[in-house]
Order: structure tokens, then C-alpha cells, then sequence
């Protein structure tokens, strides 16, 4: 029997479950699970202490605890030392943001799109490449001893993102996800924690949920991760690496400064932290910043997506990799993929051995440009954080409305962009915000139309 009465007293969650199921911690999840789905309990919730709750369902503590973290898992809950534990801001929001088709009846301006008018440099390349008598070698498997010098073109776009490496580091990937999806299953297990800012890149988060890591908040200053914050999750919160973007960070479009990636590398040799370094938005920079793997070789994988800066269609990633983790990783790259396409690693090799790539780079930009002083003109009297070659902004909302609701009602008058419950981290809180995708519009025209109807929506809402 239950120690306490809790007939008045107030608990955030009263629980009623069917204990002729079995086991009862399963039960108790999936009851928590459906109360969090359906709006009973709300993001930031916090639930009982699991000594009360075990007391007031007359359940060993340990079972509640299993319960709790079968939810935490499944990133429905959030947990932190001293704190308690708190119903995810984000656990019921949509992470997948590239949706199966394109919505015919929205403007796009959720999902990163980068513009195609700078591919025909790759089409050329292309046609040249199938016009060779040894063609077919490239519709076979890839063997990692046959591309030295592709490695070496890896070497050099890295080094043109800020970051000095050798080809003995290097490993490829399909694609930044593929790249973190191989880092996260090598070196964690189950259950291993890793640190993040409190909003992020989704697909980070849909990864870790999938291999059951839990992803802990770390706290931002100046809307830059926080290298304190991040001693003391290293400190208090068990955490055994972190995941940032240092250049154009994904949400919030931010820089990060170089005092602030070298106190951050020397938390992580201090506590010999991994580092996942997402280089996807290094290249659109005019002039790249060094890396956080610069200052700390040793603890972090620097990871050089080539979507955002190249083409989209190129799903290749060059992985800079410390020898530590090198083995690890590359058998897990051989376990999820066996081999890169030859085809597209030898496409890109070449494109950048030429620096054709630069050419690529460089029309990027100028749309961006364009497109951003579209931005500005309409939406000069808002705060949209961001740069000038980036591909998206992240725009603070006026009055009292939040990030899902500005992205229901701009849904509803034809546009499409992504709240900041989208990217939110556990219990942290969600910004008051949208990322909103200035390269996803065809034409300049089309971002036009759907930048007149955002800046009617704001208006509304001051």
C-alpha cells in the first residue's frame, strides 16, 4: 500500500494502469507515452520525483525508473541531474524535414534546397567522364586502396574550409547523415549520452533516437554552445562527446567565434570528449574561420558534407577522422554502405583537383546574395539572424506567438517554414522563432511571393 494519501494532494501526472499486463514498466511507458501524444501532458511538464510516483502506484522505484527511461529513449522525456525530469519540448514535433514530395500547394521555404543554377560545370564534367573508354569502372565497386588522390581533392576541400588534414585521416562517406549516423554507432552504445545545443539539426536527432543515445542540452551564450556549459556537462552529466556546427549553425545561423571553438576543444582533450564537427555550411563563407578541429586534431571528427556547398544530388561526405577513432568508424561506414558510389567520388575528386568546385561555390553565393537582399527588403524591420551567403535565416517573431503557430498560419496562407519546436533539444525551451529557407524557392520570383505573405503575417502580429 501506498505510504502517503494523495487524495488532495497535487501531482503532475496521476497515472491509472492495468497491472494484469506485464511487465508493468512497459505499461507504464506506453501509458506516459499515449498521456504525451494526445496533450495531457504538455512540453515541459515536469513529473513527479520517481520515489512519489513509485509511492503513489505502490511500485518498486526501479520499475518507474525503467519506465522513465524507456520514454527518455525515445526522446518523449528529458532528464537532468538536480533538476528532475521534464516532458521534451520536442516530443511530439516533426524532426523529418525533407518531406517525400515536394508540397505542390506551398512555397518551400522549410526544407534547405540549395539552388541548381551552378550545376552545369558538374554536367559538363559529367558528360566528359561516361565519354571515356573505361567508363564502366565506375558503376562497380569502390576499393578505399584505389583512391589515393581522391583523398588527396578531400584534403584540399577541407583545407578551403579551415581546416589543415592528410590523407591518411581521411574516410568517405554517403553524405553528412551517413557520416554522423557511422560516428554515433561506433562510438556509443546504447544508453551513452552526447551533448548539444539546445536547438539543432534534426537529423542528428532522429539518428540518435534511432541508436537509443540520448542527446543532453547544453546551454548557449550569445547564441553560441556555451564552452562552460559544456565542462560541466562533461562534469555532471555523463556525457561522452558533443555534436556542433560552428559555421552557420543549423537552426540559428550563428557563427561561432575563434575564442570560443578553441575554449571548447580544450574542454574536450580536457575530458577526452569526442567532437562531431559539422562542416556542412563552412564553405559558403567568404572567408572560413579555423576549425575547432584545428585545435584539437586528436578529439574531432570533422565532417565536410558536400550537399549544401556543391550539389544536393552528390551524396558524399569527406570525413577527416583522428587515428583513435579511425578503425571504428570505418568499419562502421563499411557495415552501413559497404562503398561510396566510384562514380560520385570520382566526380567530385575531379571537379575539385580542377577547382572547378570553386566555380560552384562561388554561384552559390551570388544567388544567396540575391535572395538575401530579397530577405532584407521585405523583412528589414524584423530580426532575421544570418548572413548574406547563407542559405537560411532564423527570424525572431514578434508579439506573443511562437514558432509552431507562426508555422500553422504561414502553412495556411500558401508558405511553408520550419519552427523552432522542430529543432529543440529536450527540455530546453524553444525560441520564439522559424528558420526560414531563402535557397528552397525555384525563382526569385517565387521567393518574392512567399516573403510579401511572411511579412503580412508578421505585420498582423506585432
Amino acid at each position: 500500500m501506498p505510504i502517503n494519501s494523495f487524495e488532495n494532494y497535487h501531482m503532475s501526472w496521476k497515472p491509472a494502469i492495468n497491472r494484469i499486463d506485464k511487465p508493468i514498466y512497459k505499461v507504464l511507458a506506453r501509458q506516459l507515452e499515449e498521456d504525451i501524444v494526445e496533450g495531457i501532458l504538455l512540453p515541459g511538464t515536469k513529473l513527479p520525483p520517481q520515489r512519489e510516483l513509485a509511492d503513489y502506484l505502490d511500485l518498486n522505484v526501479s520499475t518507474i525508473s525503467k519506465a522513465f527511461k524507456v520514454c527518455e529513449m525515445k526522446g518523449l522525456l528529458s532528464a537532468s541531474v538536480g533538476s528532475g525530469t521534464f516532458v521534451s519540448y520536442d516530443a511530439v514535433s516533426n524532426a523529418y524535414l525533407l518531406e517525400d514530395t515536394k508540397p505542390t500547394h506551398l512555397i518551400e521555404m522549410g526544407a534547405t534546397i540549395p539552388d541548381n543554377d551552378s550545376f552545369e560545370a558538374l554536367i559538363h564534367q559529367l558528360k566528359s567522364m561516361l565519354q571515356e573508354g573505361d567508363y564502366e569502372k565506375w558503376f562497380g565497386y569502390g576499393r578505399a586502396g584505389e583512391s589515393i588522390w581522391q583523398k588527396d581533392a578531400a584534403v584540399k576541400l577541407i583545407r578551403r574550409g579551415g581546416f589543415e588534414t592528410t590523407v591518411d585521416h581521411i574516410l568517405f562517406a554517403n553524405g553528412g547523415q551517413n557520416a554522423i549516423a557511422a560516428t554515433l554507432a561506433s562510438l556509443c552504445k546504447p544508453g551513452d549520452r552526447i551533448g548539444v545545443d539546445e536547438h539543432t539539426y534534426p537529423g542528428l536527432k532522429t539518428v540518435a533516437a534511432m541508436l537509443s543515445v540520448q542527446i543532453v542540452p547544453i546551454k548557449s551564450e550569445n547564441d553560441q554552445l556555451s564552452p562552460t556549459a559544456f565542462e560541466d556537462a562533461c562534469k555532471n552529466e555523463n556525457i561522452k562527446g558533443i555534436y556542433i556546427i560552428p559555421d552557420y549553425h543549423n537552426p540559428m545561423a550563428s557563427i561561432m567565434t575563434v575564442e570560443n571553438r578553441k575554449r571548447i576543444a580544450s574542454v574536450a582533450r580536457k575530458y577526452n570528449q569526442f567532437v562531431m564537427e559539422d562542416a556542412s555550411y563552412h564553405l559558403l563563407n567568404q572567408s572560413p574561420l579555423p576549425a575547432v578541429a584545428s585545435f584539437a586534431p586528436e578529439q574531432v571528427i570533422y565532417i565536410a558534407s558536400l550537399s549544401k556547398s556543391l550539389a544536393p544530388g552528390l551524396r558524399l561526405a569527406y570525413v577527416s577522422v583522428p587515428l583513435q577513432y579511425k578503425e571504428l568508424i570505418s568499419k562502421a561506414l563499411y557495415n552501413l554502405n559497404i562503398t561510396v558510389s566510384p562514380l560520385l567520388a570520382e566526380l567530385t575528386a575531379r571537379m575539385i583537383v580542377s577547382n572547378q568546385f570553386e566555380g560552384l561555390i562561388q554561384g552559390h553565393q551570388l544567388q544567396n546574395r540575391r535572395r538575401n537582399e530579397l530577405l532584407e527588403q521585405y523583412l528589414s524591420n524584423y530580426t532575421c539572424v544570418g548572413d548574406e551567403t547563407g542559405v537560411f535565416r532564423w527570424l525572431l517573431l514578434p508579439g506573443k506567438v511562437t514558432g509552431a503557430e507562426f508555422e500553422a498560419f504561414a502553412a495556411k496562407h500558401g508558405v511553408q517554414v520550419y519552427a523552432a519546436e522542430r529543432f529543440v533539444v529536450g527540455n530546453s525551451c524553444p525560441k520564439r522563432a522559424v528558420r526560414i529557407a531563402v535557397c528552397a524557392p525555384k525563382t526569385l520570383e517565387e521567393l518574392e511571393q512567399g516573403l510579401i505573405i511572411l511579412k503580412g503575417l508578421l505585420d498582423k502580429h506585432r
